[in-house]
């Protein structure tokens, strides 16, 4: 007999967060969803969806019929290997008259659905590879994605392939999913390694989390399933893993960085904050240090965490291909520096305090550009700190990053001090957040980091 669903579950069990079960039968709720097979009949999409291990199968159903709506069903049983064989094969067996069942594609997991002036679309990842492994959980980068069109083509209107639809399609198809995106099944990898380890309530993947990308995409199926099961929240960035051995003693290390959806945009074309406190190129990395001594999944483990951003105020630059420096404009004068305070108290939300900003913008310049910037952020700050109580003062520091790069560390010790870093091998004791704030001016010193 098949397994009927916990109506509850979402699969992804707390404590999988960071030490996954090897063994999928321990708790039917802990398991996830990783390799797809899509099928289709003239009236259905059926992307039938297993475990790593194709012991537990579960089957999506995507209605066809409807030209502009989406419909889509979950099965609420676990088919064994054998049940979905026999559950196929009825499958084809109904639809002879019409063509029967076909199947489409190998799949491995739905990044989103969208629709524009008609139709709904799939964006379906169709290869992947695996990038680098945290605590047994696998990191992926995906290798190629294929958007498929939900409506069979018999029902669709004249709508569905205009010239403004097919526009928009090749808008979509130009956004490449095989750069600088990954994801992973069973870890959050858009959420820090303490985040991780410290959350107990939370179930499923946090999609409504600033670094997933992918999150409106794919609103429309999770709030369908009820689960996230059958989508992969995409994390735009940069994830590097290597090895050390250091006097014999092995150490993973991982540098991971998390770039921010909100006000997001390319060098020049985005600087400063919006209305919300949302600032331009927000990028959070995290440095986690595994001790391979007593195993991959087992071994002690650390993590920092720091920020950059564009300064927090409201300003601006041109690009010209005439000037390879663009004027800095001070767009907006905020004498109360209102997006200024709500940028600070969304880090305080995100990371605790004390929060420590690091100015790396130019102290001295022959023609003054980054130092009126540098001014009004100190005015910004200073005003914020009479408001503040003392014990969440912004730490403001001062650093001229082209005079001063070979003694950064300084800098840097004495943040971790005053912020702390995680650490699992002391598990008593209560580590503050690891929090380091870095704040500078422009896109090249994020390269530095």
């Amino acid at each position: 007999m098949a397994k009927s669903e916990n109506s509850k579950s979402n699969f992804i069990h707390p404590s999988a967060k960071v030490h996954p079960s090897n063994d999928p039968d321990s708790d039917l709720n802990s398991y996830s969803l990783e390799k797809f097979r899509l099928y289709e009949t003239r009236a259905r999409f059926y992307l039938i969806g297993s475990d790593r291990n194709k012991r537990s199968f579960r089957v999506l159903k995507i209605d066809r019929s409807e030209p502009s709506d989406l419909n889509i069903s979950e099965d609420p049983v676990v088919y064994s290997p054998q049940e979905i064989k026999s559950l196929l094969q009825r499958i084809a067996e109904g639809n002879r008259a019409t063509g029967g069942l076909t199947f489409v594609a190998k799949v491995f997991g739905i990044a989103g659905c969208i629709k524009f002036l008609e139709s709904y679309y799939l964006i379906l990842v169709t290869k992947r590879r695996q990038i680098g492994c945290i605590c047994g959980h696998a990191i992926y980068s995906i290798d190629e994605s294929q958007l498929i069109t939900i409506p069979h083509v018999t029902i669709q209107s004249d709508v569905a392939h205009s010239k403004t639809e097919l526009r928009y399609k090749k808008l979509l198809s130009s956004v490449d999913l095989t750069k600088d995106f990954f994801y992973s099944y069973t870890y959050p990898i858009m959420q820090s390694l303490q985040k991780n380890v410290t959350s107990v309530s939370e179930e499923g993947m946090p999609y409504e989390n600033i670094f997933v990308w992918n999150a409106f995409l794919t609103q429309a199926i999770r709030s369908r399933c009820n689960n996230t099961i059958w989508t992969i929240a995409l994390v735009h960035g940069h994830f590097r893993q290597i090895r050390l051995s250091i006097f014999g003693r092995d150490f993973g290390v991982s540098l991971i960085s998390r770039r921010s959806r909100h006000f997001a945009g390319t060098r020049y074309l985005k600087r400063g904050v919006n209305d919300r406190g949302r600032v331009a190129n927000d990028v959070e990395t995290e440095q986690i240090i595994l001790d391979e001594e007593a195993g991959s999944c087992k071994g002690k483990m650390s993590s920092v965490v720091q920020m950059r951003g564009s300064i927090p105020l409201f300003w601006s630059q041109e690009a010209s291909r005439l000037s390879p420096k663009p004027d800095i404009i001070l767009q907006r004068y905020d004498p109360t520096y209102e997006a200024t305070r709500l940028h600070f108290e969304d880090l305080a939300k995100r990371y605790g305090n004390p929060i420590i900003v690091l100015n790396l913008i130019k102290t001295v310049e022959k023609r003054p550009r980054e130092m009126m910037l540098r001014r009004e952020f100190a005015n910004a700050v200073g005003y914020l700190n009479q408001i503040l109580s003392e014990e969440n003062h912004l730490k403001f520091i001062h650093w001229d990053f082209h005079k001063f790069a070979k003694i950064l560390g300084a800098v840097a010790s004495e943040a971790l001090d005053l912020t702390g870093f995680y650490y699992s091998g002391k598990p008593i004791t209560l580590k503050r957040r690891a929090t380091q704030i870095s704040r500078t001016s422009t896109g090249r010193i994020a390269d530095h980091f």
